[in-house]
């Protein structure tokens, strides 16, 4: 069993060595290891994943909830060579042929992060980047303190415009479904 090294870039063949009982992401070849999260996070992450899961019900998409390994080749890299290995929080897909080994390898339609301080910079710059390079057409931003999201939407020129934001109070039209809102009031209950 070996252990995420410094100054090498890693890939998914090195992640597939690494400890199962704990959760890694590499992006750009660097590993990170990732903290339990809180329950806050746990609750909000179970509420959309229930109300996409009830949506898709006699769809052909699937969503999974983390962990769950979503592996973004660049360049028509290998399996292995993969060297971005993500866990998103929720993550969307709709070509179940790309479902394989630990996880999607492949774009998403939709990718959900659950920010905290410890991974605000991550989800805002580093993955987001990444996200966007990728093509994911819709990428939420979820900030359980400020209970608050910024849902960002790949537009023509393969970039993400300008967030819409909502609170606590409204219900979010998803670009990728346009016939189908989530509640907010049910994902922030009792946080």
């Amino acid at each position: 069993m070996s252990l995420p090294q410094e100054n090498k870039k890693h890939t998914y063949a090195d992640y597939l060595t690494w400890p199962e009982n704990e959760r890694w992401e590499i992006i750009n070849g660097v590993p990170y290891l990732q903290s339990a999260p809180k329950w806050q996070h746990q609750s909000i992450s179970s509420e959309l994943h229930r109300q996409i899961s009830n949506y898709l019900i006699d769809k052909p998409c699937r969503v999974f909830a983390a962990p769950f390994d979503l592996c973004l080749a660049e360049h028509n890299e290998k399996d292995d060579d993969i060297s971005n290995i993500l866990q998103p929080d929720i993550v969307v897909v709709c070509d179940e042929t790309k479902l394989r080994k630990t996880g999607y390898f492949g774009v998403p339609i939709l990718i959900i992060e659950i920010s905290s301080p410890s991974t605000a910079k991550q989800d805002r710059v580093i993955k987001f980047n990444r996200y966007e390079m990728a093509s994911v057409k819709e990428y939420w931003i979820v900030e359980p303190d400020g209970k608050y999201i910024n849902v960002f939407t790949l537009q023509e020129n393969k970039r993400y415009g300008r967030p819409e934001a909502y609170t606590e109070e409204d219900t979010v039209q998803l670009s990728v479904f346009p016939d189908f809102m989530i509640d907010l009031k049910l994902v922030f209950d009792g946080i």
